[in-house]
């Protein structure tokens, strides 16, 4: 089972009530016993809890979560570490008799889970700073009108504020000298996949203006709950934007670039913001922008059966369920 939403759309909450039993002893609402496996790019990431909203040990202690605390935020994780981990992961938890529940916002990893992964070349780290910087200094009409010149079908399909696809097509081009459009996914691998795996892929959805007060509701509750000390820990640790980690919405809003010179520490270059209300409305704003992109991707996975959440865990959970039922799973 795959189960994905923006951010905030209540994912966690919605897993707890079709596969745990509830403080009052009422039984889970789907009958079969599972394992989550986390399609998340930042829960794997240690010592990144409140910004990540990562399950508590609690939750983690009821229902099994994978693929969470398994990097340092220095370490790079990509699509390819994690559908190669999740497909390993989810065929020791069918082996074990318990059902594999791949769940998470990060609709790149989960397209390619369930599609197979592209030939297109990785992720080339230097050539996608180097774009993030012309992206700062020259806009995205002029990135948007070099990948038009280079890779026309791509940019048929992408919307200029879609930075991410945006510079990922123009860095597959910089790389290789061919347009991603050409790495086409190959049919017998995804025939290959439907033979490894039985997909019942559930998006969650709500209300866009629904959607983002929970954002806003979600991210106070963040800042709560001692976000700012979090970062400040990380930071303690030498940890900073330069790091794969703390480029998360949630952690880099706290970062100020300053000269080296003005700030001698082993951190050097940064320090952090003291206005902690700008840095909270940063973030909400961030979270809301990347919720709108994260619906934009999810669109490109296809057999999803759409499913609104309601504020009633229940009911949605139950309406979940009576999907999965009609189509015989």
């Amino acid at each position: 089972m795959v189960i994905f939403g923006p951010t905030a759309s209540g994912k966690t909450a919605i897993l707890h009530k079709l596969f745990c039993t509830s403080k009052n002893g009422k039984p889970p609402i789907c009958g079969v016993k599972a394992e989550i496996v986390s399609a998340d790019s930042m829960q794997v990431y240690r010592g990144m809890d409140i910004g990540t909203a990562k399950p508590d040990a609690n939750e983690r202690a009821e229902l099994v979560h994978h693929l969470i605390d398994i990097r340092d935020p220095r370490q790079q994780f990509n699509v390819g570490d994690f559908v190669h981990l999740a497909e390993q992961t989810c065929l020791e938890i069918s082996s074990s008799g318990k059902l594999p529940v791949v769940s998470g916002g990060t609709g790149f990893y989960l397209k390619n889970f369930i599609l197979g992964l592209s030939e297109a070349p990785p992720s080339a780290s230097q050539i996608r700073e180097q774009l993030k910087k012309e992206l700062l200094d020259k806009g995205a009409v002029s990135l948007m009108e070099e990948l038009t010149a280079c890779d026309p079908v791509s940019a048929g399909r992408i919307h200029i504020n879609d930075e991410y696809r945006m510079l990922r097509a123009l860095e597959v081009y910089r790389s290789c000298g061919k347009p991603l459009s050409s790495f086409q996914m190959n049919r017998a691998r995804v025939n290959d996949r439907d033979r490894k795996f039985n997909f019942i892929k559930i998006g969650l959805s709500r209300p866009r203006e629904e959607l983002y007060d929970r954002i806003n509701l979600r991210c106070a509750k963040m800042f709560r709950s001692g976000l700012q000390v979090e970062v400040q820990s990380l930071f303690d640790a030498g940890y900073t934007p330069n790091d794969p980690g703390l480029r998360a919405i949630g952690y880099r809003e706290f970062f100020i670039e300053v000269p080296e010179a003005d700030n001698p520490c082993k951190s050097a270059g940064w320090k952090l913001s003291q206005d902690i209300n700008g840095v909270q409305a940063l973030v909400a704003q961030n979270s809301r922008r990347y919720a709108k992109r994260q619906i934009t991707f999810f669109a490109g996975i296809p057999d999803v059966t759409w499913i609104e959440a309601f504020d009633n865990d229940d009911e949605t959970a139950g309406k979940i369920m009576f999907e999965v039922n009609k189509n015989g799973r």
